[in-house]
């Protein structure tokens, strides 16, 4: 049976996801004297990692690392976390769990991220975070000068077949299930021009050999020796909470992202949202901004709140 809590825990704020977005949101607040509560699910996007890069002073540290170091810093300042999974945000802000526990807010920051969907080829996901890979900016230098395979998800994927050429000079470009006769013929100049070859076909399999990845096979048996392989996932915004909320949200190549301005904050009042829950290009670095700016934004208007309220205004 689900227990059954009395709704006698208000915080003036919950922060929904504990990632790069959520806990950096915590900090500022926890560090404004602000009660915060952080939930989080242990559902990392990059847990496939090994390391992150790009994030000055943190550049090639393993995302649990980080994450562990985040939740020691906002417990020296009051912050509370739970590692439980919201289910339901009711008028007024409560905010019921997956553990039955109910809980009351005053400002809610939703950090929930997104989730990748690889592409269903055997080998991909088995090696996703290790050899295949969707990120140069994330892994193009651990990985540079080998021979690389873009694994087309898209007509899209001609961007990405394009970017990992800075990377290295050996990329194939195979294009799986989408038709050479869908790709621009701008987009063939660019290849070529890029020293990218393109190979039609569907990909059967990824190869690897002890533990390592070796080749990609078609579906015709015929192999390519590949080193390293980028595909685009598709990226599936965990929105369900913002949309029951009613926030407005705006389609994208990638998905739907709720409208939001320069802090964070939806078109709902006193709901922020920060991280991949506002765009899929958001890096950790990105993402611990964005929860900044909405920590400090929600702050603020706590303080405008509670003195208007005082002053009769």
């Amino acid at each position: 049976m689900t227990e059954t809590y009395e709704m006698t825990e208000t915080y003036e704020v919950i922060v929904i996801g504990g990632g790069a977005a959520g806990l950096s949101a915590a900090l500022v607040l926890g560090r404004s004297r602000r009660r915060t509560l952080v939930v989080d699910a242990g559902e990392p996007r990059n847990a496939p990692a090994a390391h992150m890069q790009g994030f000055l002073t943190r550049d090639g540290m393993p995302p649990a690392e980080f994450l562990a170091i985040g939740r020691e810093e906002i417990e020296r300042y009051g912050v509370e976390l739970v590692r439980d999974r919201v289910v339901e945000v009711a008028e007024g802000f409560a905010v019921t769990l997956a553990s039955g526990r109910v809980l009351r807010a005053r400002r809610l920051v939703v950090a929930t991220g997104l989730k990748d969907e690889l592409p269903e080829v055997p080998g991909v996901a088995e090696r996703f975070g290790k050899d295949v890979l969707h990120c140069p900016y994330c892994h193009g230098w651990e990985v540079r000068d080998q021979a690389f395979g873009v694994l087309a998800t898209s007509p899209l994927s001609v961007h990405q077949a394009l970017m990992v050429s800075q990377w290295s000079k050996d990329v194939t470009f195979f294009l799986h299930e989408v038709a050479e006769a869908d790709l621009a013929a701008d987009d063939l100049r660019r290849l070529a021009a890029a020293g990218v070859e393109v190979v039609p076909g569907e990909v059967a399999e990824l190869v690897v050999t002890d533990d390592r990845l070796t080749a990609v096979r078609l579906k015709d048996g015929t192999a390519h020796a590949r080193e390293v392989v980028f595909t685009a996932p598709r990226a599936v915004p965990r929105s369900g909470l913002l949309e029951r909320l009613g926030a407005e949200l705006a389609e994208t190549p990638f998905g739907a992202y709720p409208v939001v301005d320069a802090t964070g904050q939806t078109s709902v009042p006193g709901v922020w949202a920060a991280g991949n829950a506002v765009g899929f290009g958001e890096q950790v670095i990105n993402a611990a901004a964005g929860g900044y700016r909405a920590g400090a934004a929600i702050n603020g208007d706590l303080l405008m709140a509670d003195l208007d309220t005082a002053a009769g205004v």
